[in-house]
């Protein structure tokens, strides 16, 4: 069977042409901070470009042609990889059974919860009341039949009257907000568009604060509004602004969270990736009188403080206690009682001290707060009074990552929980008693005895002690032959923690391994190891990747041509700076709508905001770092490099697709390697953005690729050791 399946490999090669389209080479030469930097594909950016001073539509022609000639090239060799059909049939069977359903979100006796099905491109806001079945409230199937119009998020008023829905399509992330009448399902006529968020409900349904863009042009416009239902959008009045200059103008922007009772609004604005500021005011007098003074709670120190979850009841406010978590004098988070008629930082109450352990936010449920907790990359749930009490932990179903929903109405909440091996799960739980019922559970026909999970630990290149999850089919020989896949992502504080995906059963079935490392630059071990893999210290998070691949060839798991990496966003920077500081040490890489010109990121769409975890060429020190790990500026010529696929969403707004546009070019016109056999493949979806939102078929279609150029790069079509071709 073996020898027949590597004669088909062999035969496929044929079904596509062997060299990739060609790219024309424009080369742009210019001096930052003494230093020559010549770009090769500049013109790959289009007219998006910062020097452009108008659009240029034959530019922007041009580069959608070599786009097109790159996705079909890229197609044609994907559709042909051996075995795909039956693939994608196996992974249809793993993944068609009962979609997915979201933590609810409880008003009284009404749940509003999402709800994914195979046989729908879209989740649909579902509402259920007591006893009742649950209905569909929302469909944006119906709306849209082409399936690219999503629910971004849905907020209900706290009596459950009203939900305010944001929607946007194609990936863009561009959410237009809409009222709708939960009892009768009617639309209202309130409309508000530019990327609307974070929306908060008055008590008596009246009236929301939100956040949206000023001009949609402009992702650094952000500001808070107050709406009040049923007039014109235009008239809302406007509480807070991104300011134009300072540390705040270029990072996330403002963000406000409304007490229950309608009395507090706290305010806060985002300085950086681990800092922000915060205000509070009296929003019951500013309503009567627009007037209300923003009292400072804590400004100017770096730090992240009170971040305001509001679409559960993160760092809750009851009555004129502000229970913040803070990372002030607490790289893991301390839990505070701030009293909003006199906030300053010498009246604050200390509650919860801080742990070994990282505390990642708290949740109000009933009358008890909730506490989140990473240890070792795995979720803890602490439970405490409102005073500060401890009540313990509250027992998981095992280990892997859990997350709460409740309200402050009823100590009973909703727990999510997953791990490697085990379906998500949603269970009814009361945090008073413990007693805990299965409300839902993601069905399939796996065997969670199959499965084999491990988490190890190695030594980074400076001694460093990284911990990393290894997860395969029991009774795997460790021969070095396995075909493994390797994961990471190291950045904003993320955690990287187990997570159940039944797409990847196949890939197990055939005798795979897929390991996921926590690199520094995630939040698994808290603040300091976010900060160890910040700025000058990104290097760390590419060492801390390579070490871990590393380990897995020394402990006999695989070897070097059967070690695949993989990562998205920041993980795909992660997968280009690895690749190319150590192409020898892998044999195919996926790189999905990836950071990888570190030299001109900051230019386009929101990357402004996040020169705060990276830094920024403009500046010569922040340069100097910058150009020596920029994955596009350290390809070598001659070099042999991995098979590589890179992914990227046209309508992405996080990630201009020109990073991948300009890295395949470079990587194609330098590799030494068989471009029939070891290709440079690029994948832009021309109704895609930074993968939220996407379609049930195009998710499945981006699954069975990847999935099958690891099985054909990897070897599960060939015997260890044996070449591609015979």
């Amino acid at each position: 069977m073996r020898r027949t399946l590597v004669i088909a490999a062999a035969l496929v090669s044929l079904a596509w042409t062997a060299a990739p389209p060609p790219t024309e080479t424009r080369p742009v030469r210019e001096v930052l901070h003494g230093t020559e930097v010549i770009d090769p594909y500049r013109w790959l950016e289009g007219s998006a470009a910062p020097e452009m001073s108008k659009p240029d539509p034959e530019l922007d022609a041009r580069v959608g042609a070599w786009t097109d000639a790159q996705n079909a090239w890229a197609r044609s060799v994907l559709d042909n990889l051996p075995g795909r059909k039956e693939l994608e049939a196996r992974v249809k069977a793993a993944t068609g059974k009962s979609g997915f359903r979201s933590a609810p979100m409880v008003r009284g006796e009404k749940l509003f919860f999402l709800v994914g099905s195979p046989e729908k491109n879209q989740p649909v806001l579902m509402i259920s009341e007591g006893d009742a079945q649950a209905r569909p409230l929302v469909d944006p199937n119906l709306r849209d039949p082409s399936g690219l119009t999503t629910i971004g998020w849905f907020m209900p008023s706290q009596d459950g009257r009203l939900v305010a829905v944001g929607l946007f399509r194609s990936g863009d992330e561009n959410a237009t907000l809409h009222l709708v009448e939960v009892e009768t399902g009617r639309w209202l006529p309130d409309e508000i568009r530019n990327r609307v968020r974070e929306v908060d409900w008055l008590p008596d349904s009246s009236g929301f604060v939100y956040n949206n863009l000023q001009e949609l042009n402009d992702p650094y416009s952000r500001r808070i509004r107050f709406h009040k239902v049923g007039t014109d959008p235009k008239q809302d009045r406007v509480l807070l602004e991104q300011p134009k200059e300072g540390p705040a103008a270029s990072t996330w922007g403002p963000f406000g969270r409304l007490s229950r009772d309608g009395r507090w609004l706290v305010l806060g604005q985002w300085t950086g990736s681990n800092s922000n500021d915060l205000w509070v005011m009296d929003f019951r007098q500013w309503l009567e009188d627009g007037k209300a003074e923003h009292r400072p709670i804590v400004v100017g120190q770096k730090s992240i403080n009170g971040l305001p979850d509001v679409y559960r009841y993160a760092d809750p406010i009851v009555g004129d206690t502000f229970y913040m978590s803070t990372t002030l004098n607490a790289l893991n988070r301390r839990v505070v009682a701030v009293d909003l008629k006199d906030p300053s930082p010498e009246r604050w109450r200390e509650l919860i001290p801080e742990r070994k352990q990282a505390l990642v936010y708290i949740w109000q449920v009933g009358d008890l707060l909730a506490g989140i907790y990473l240890h070792d990359a795995s979720t803890r749930i602490e439970l405490f009074e409102l005073d500060g009490t401890p009540r313990g932990p509250l027992a998981l179903p095992g280990i892997g990552s859990a997350d709460l929903a409740g309200s402050p109405e009823s100590p009973v909440g909703y727990l999510f929980y997953t791990s490697f091996n085990e379906p998500p799960s949603l269970y009814r739980v009361n945090l008073r008693t413990g007693e805990r019922t299965l409300w839902w559970r993601e069905e399939t026909a796996f065997d969670p005895a199959s499965l084999e999970v491990k988490q190890v630990w190695y030594n980074s290149k400076d001694g460093t002690r990284v911990s990393m999850f290894v997860v395969h089919k029991k009774g795997l020989k460790l021969d070095g032959c396995n075909p493994t896949v390797l994961e990471g992502y190291g950045g904003f504080a993320i955690p990287m923690t187990p997570f159940f995906n039944s797409g990847q059963l196949p890939w197990f079935e055939d005798g795979g391994v897929f390991a996921i490392a926590n690199l520094r630059g995630g939040g698994e071990f808290g603040e300091a190891w976010h900060e160890a893999g910040m700025f000058e210290h990104k290097q760390n998070t590419f060492d801390d990747f390579i070490a871990a691949a590393e380990w897995l060839i020394a402990n006999g798991y695989t070897r070097p041509e059967r070690l695949g990496i993989t990562g998205a966003s920041n993980g795909g920077l992660l997968t280009g700076a690895a690749l190319t500081q150590r192409p020898e040490l892998f044999s195919a890489a996926v790189s999905g709508v990836p950071l990888l010109d570190m030299l001109r990121f900051h230019n386009y769409l929101r990357a402004r905001n996040w020169v705060s975890e990276y830094g920024s060429s403009a500046d010569s020190k922040q340069f100097q770092y910058l150009r020596r790990y920029s994955p596009y500026h350290n390809v070598k010529k001659g070099t042999k490099y991995p098979s590589v696929l890179l992914t990227a969403g046209e309508r992405d707004e996080r990630v201009h697709p020109l990073h991948a546009r300009k890295m395949t070019a470079l990587l194609q016109a330098s590799t030494a390697s068989d471009p029939a056999q070891e290709p440079i493949l690029l994948q832009v979806e021309r109704e895609a953005g930074h993968g939220m939102g996407a379609p049930v078929d195009m998710q499945l279609r981006k699954l069975v690729d990847e999935m099958a150029f690891f099985r054909w790069q990897l070897g599960m079509v060939r015997e260890c050791g044996r070449p591609l071709t015979p």
